[in-house]
């Protein structure tokens, strides 16, 4: 059976690892060097609750309070992952802004979304608190994780969450699994 195909947008402020933490969970490694992406997609075969998935994720150019809500981002895609640095309270409002202008492009008021709070590695320079990041996606009824694209940290639990979100979202609950062993 080939695997369920399933496009998730990476959205966030410029810098917050977007780019480091689509190549973490691709490739498994952290890249250092920060060239401002443009827009990269990557592609990755997942298994989930035994389905295998391939994910495409899209590594969106970084957004600013300003940039206009591009209207294919609000297509073609599954699921949203929306990207903070935990060290930038700058990102935390721009990702609020970003969620709003998402919502508002798919003339909806729920969509698929996981919200990270990266580089918990630099826990010394935070500046967003966990609670703050917490009670955030709560009132989007998002999932909520602190990641470090660095440390390889919750990386993988970003995608599998997204993933069974878009699930839910689709209506297809694990619960109602049609295979039966014989």
């Amino acid at each position: 059976m080939a695997p369920k195909e399933r496009n998730i947008a990476m959205m966030g402020y410029r810098s917050v690892g977007k780019s480091s933490l689509s190549i973490q969970f691709v490739q498994g490694q952290f890249v250092d060097s920060y060239d401002p992406t443009i827009e990269n997609t990557f592609t990755k075969v997942t298994r989930i609750n035994s389905t295998d998935y391939e994910i495409k994720l899209v590594d969106t150019a970084g957004q600013d309070e300003y940039s206009i809500f591009p209207t294919q981002y609000s297509m073609d895609f599954h699921g949203y992952v929306l990207v903070y640095s935990i060290t930038s309270q700058k990102s935390f409002e721009v990702i609020q802004i970003i969620y709003e202008k998402l919502l508002d492009a798919m003339g909806k008021t729920h969509v698929p979304v996981v919200l990270v709070g990266n580089k918990t590695d630099l826990h010394q320079e935070r500046a967003v608190s966990y609670e703050e990041g917490k009670k955030l996606a709560e009132s989007w009824r998002a999932t909520f994780l602190e990641t470090s694209a660095k440390q390889n940290e919750s990386v993988a639990d970003i995608f599998h969450s997204i993933v069974l979100q878009v699930e839910r979202e689709n209506g297809n609950t694990q619960e109602k699994s049609s295979c039966c062993i014989s």
